[in-house]
């Protein structure tokens, strides 16, 4: 199967910039000062959600001054698509999480069923807090349990389909400068 390479610079071309590059960085920025008053002295595991949560918390570590450990797991639902399914753990935590304050880094809170599933997955596995960041929630009344949120978060959107920053449109622009709306979503 082959991409349509010039669908896909069509969607970029015709998106809604809803974030330039510059606000983005801004609340990256102000996120990392919420999360150093929280977990300086707590020694934190913070993790990368594969693949959204890739490019935010790459940027987000660089703001953090203090110790930390980093790395990353893989759970999933939507396979490149624009709607979830079913959740599937491609690489789950391999680190030791007993008693360990653990940061779940993703690029964004829609529904919220597999931000939902890893915090638990974390907390069955013994992790004495888990704490959420996510770059966007999306703010609609779907979210997996009523008036879920995130511990930190970035920015807010509409409920529209978006993309950059880590967002994929059908595997591609998680390099997007911005984030982006997809016409007409």
């Amino acid at each position: 199967m082959s991409t349509d390479l010039d669908h896909i610079q069509k969607v970029f071309d015709e998106a809604d910039c809803l974030y330039t590059q510059e606000q983005v960085e801004d609340a990256i920025r102000r996120m990392a000062e919420k999360i150093t008053e929280k977990l300086a002295d707590k020694n934190p595991l913070i993790f990368a959600v594969m693949n959204g949560g890739l490019v935010f918390c790459g940027k987000l570590l660089t703001h953090l001054k203090f110790p930390l450990e980093s790395s990353y797991m893989h759970a999933t639902r939507y396979r490149n698509t624009t709607s979830g399914g079913e959740l599937d753990w491609k690489v789950p935590p391999l680190q030791e999480l007993a008693g360990r304050t653990v940061l779940v880094i993703d690029d964004i809170l829609d529904e919220g069923h597999t931000l939902a599933a890893i915090i638990e997955h974390c907390e069955q596995a013994g992790a004495k807090e888990v704490l959420s960041g996510v770059l966007v929630d999306k703010i609609h009344d779907r979210k997996a349990r009523p008036g879920q949120k995130s511990d930190f978060t970035g920015l807010e959107c509409k409920d529209r389909y978006i993309f950059g920053y880590g967002m994929d449109y059908q595997g591609y622009w998680r390099n997007a400068p911005g984030i982006y709306a997809l016409k007409g979503h």
